[in-house]
């Protein structure tokens, strides 16, 4: 089936919802308290109640592994347990506590098959009361993407497509048309500077790649501190983007 009828299709399965009585929940955003980004976001955060994507600038494991960081850097920000669908179980624990989501709050539900992930996160969602589902994928069909975004409206939580790749090729598919709301990619740049010798904090490239009724931007941030947030590292603006990829982006 074509992109563009998955599309069609997607927009008529959400008018007969309408028509049926689903109606959305409003859940309102949540703001990242920078405003340099929270301005370029409609709402002037991250919306609830929907799906957002998140993947690394480059196919390696460390731009993969700061894409998860921002993710659950997210996800701690919300109020509620937190559902984490995936594959592998090779998450490390002690690094997600660093971003400020705690082990106490993860329910962990691990699949043989990515399928089974996708079915995981729309029963998740469906189920309530919880914060965030986020979803460890490599293909984010448009059809899956549609029902995770309309499971997430009916509950207000949010939903979080974290896309990770075992090789470069896997990696295009991220350029497919889905129906998340906003879709971001993650490169890691050199950490600050300190006034002392050491490591400093580490420093990403987010870049907004689709943001639905808003503009694409790049950032330059401070990797998420102790509780989920980000900051505007020094030097550093937003800068429009349409299509092009970055020069830090491998």
């Amino acid at each position: 089936m074509s992109a563009a009828r998955e599309i069609v299709l997607a927009d008529l399965r959400e008018r007969i919802s309408a028509l049926e009585g689903g109606v959305a929940k409003q859940a309102g955003c949540l703001p990242f308290g920078v405003a340099e980004i929270d301005r370029v976001l409609p709402g002037g955060g991250l919306a609830n109640g929907a799906l957002h994507e998140f993947a690394g600038g480059g196919s390696g494991t460390v731009d993969g592994a700061a894409a998860a960081l921002f993710a659950a850097g997210i996800a701690a920000r919300t109020k509620g347990q937190v559902a984490w669908c995936l594959t592998r179980p090779d998450l490390f624990m002690p690094a997600l506590s660093q971003v400020g989501l705690h082990p106490d709050r993860v329910i962990f539900v691990e699949s043989n098959k990515e399928e089974e992930v996708l079915e995981d996160m729309e029963t998740c969602l469906a189920y309530g009361g919880l914060g965030a589902v986020v979803g460890e994928l490599v293909r984010l069909p448009m059809t899956a993407s549609r029902r995770l975004q309309l499971a997430a409206e009916r509950t207000g939580a949010m939903a979080i497509a974290v896309r990770r790749w075992r090789r470069q090729t896997e990696a295009n598919d991220f350029g497919q048309p889905t129906a998340s709301t906003t879709r971001w990619r993650v490169s890691v740049l050199p950490s600050e500077e300190l006034s002392v010798a050491g490591v400093g904090r580490a420093r990403w490239l987010l870049e907004l790649m689709r943001v639905k009724a808003g503009e694409c931007a790049e950032f330059c941030v401070g990797a998420c501190d102790a509780t989920g947030r980000i900051h505007i590292s020094s030097g550093s603006g937003d800068r429009s983007h349409s299509s092009s990829r970055s020069l830090y982006s491998a």
